[in-house]
């Protein structure tokens, strides 16, 4: 006798999800077109500058930020990367890239920040949206790449919403492990020197949990990086379009230039923003 028979499929889940979005995408899709037009208003404003920009003039700025932030060898790399993108030709798409990632890195930090802090400092909060923060990082993101573009059809701002939610978790969960990190003591000496709750938090826990903070946003930039690819397949453009025509056509040497590049400007925000958390 068979206990358990695995044969039929008695939870319709994905029945179920299908009707939900499906009644979504009837109801309340003007609202989500509504809801994506910050998002491209900030994009084309920085497309629009830096296809306005000259090239040389970004190339220094990069290097000024560089040599600011994380010195000499780090501005010599960044200097050489934008130089190397451009001559592979491959500059128009570097620019979108880098419009997509610190559009998707400010929406990030606006949300995932303040998250962060309420989760730090609130167990039950902290609790509630772990489960949220888990199914965010484990889902793989071909999942959700399909209600978002039935909700935001396709393009760069559906490639920018589906970042967001792929690279919100580490800069909630950093800012939250900062904030837990500092050192009961000093908030107890804060208050009893007569601070009030907010001032505690910005005047102590902000400013000791700032290396976390910094550790989630440069992890936060990554993420967002390696979600530019996936987000080509929805027609987001940028450096991911020549390793999704490489992928389709078999052409190994077009792949490998957009990857490249993509590897190249993750060393160079990375590198910088790093040097941004040691000042």
């Amino acid at each position: 006798m068979r206990i358990f028979n695995f044969d039929e499929q008695l939870i319709p889940l994905d029945d179920w999800v299908q009707t939900a979005v499906d009644w979504l995408v009837l109801n309340y899709r003007e609202y989500f077109q509504i809801l994506k037009a910050p998002v491209a208003v900030s994009l084309e404003g920085l497309e629009w500058l830096f296809s306005t920009l000259p090239p040389s003039v970004i190339i220094l700025l990069m290097g000024f930020l560089a040599w600011r932030y994380a010195g000499k060898r780090v501005m010599t790399f960044t200097v050489l990367t934008f130089l190397f993108v451009g001559y592979l030709g491959l500059w128009d798409e570097t620019m979108t890239t880098l419009a997509m990632v610190m559009v998707s890195v400010l929406i990030c930090a606006l949300v995932g920040i303040p998250l962060g802090i309420m989760a730090g400092r609130s167990d039950r909060f902290e609790m509630w949206l772990r489960p949220f923060l888990d199914a965010m990082q484990t889902t793989p993101a071909f999942v959700y790449l399909v209600p978002v573009v039935m909700l935001f059809s396709i393009g760069t701002v559906s490639g920018i919403l589906a970042t967001i939610v792929f690279a919100l978790p580490p800069i909630i969960r950093l800012t939250s492990l900062g904030i837990r990190q500092v050192h009961p003591e000093l908030v107890e000496a804060a208050t009893a020197f007569g601070a009030t709750a907010w001032q505690v938090l910005r005047k102590v826990q902000i400013p000791l949990a700032m290396p976390s903070i910094m550790a989630g946003l440069n992890q936060t930039i990554m993420m967002a990086l390696s979600m530019v690819v996936i987000a080509a397949l929805i027609g987001s453009g940028g450096l991911g379009n020549p390793v999704v025509q490489g992928l389709n056509t078999l052409e190994i040497g077009l792949a490998t230039t957009g990857g490249l590049s993509i590897v190249l400007l993750a060393m160079v925000l990375d590198r910088i923003t790093q040097g941004i958390a040691k000042k």
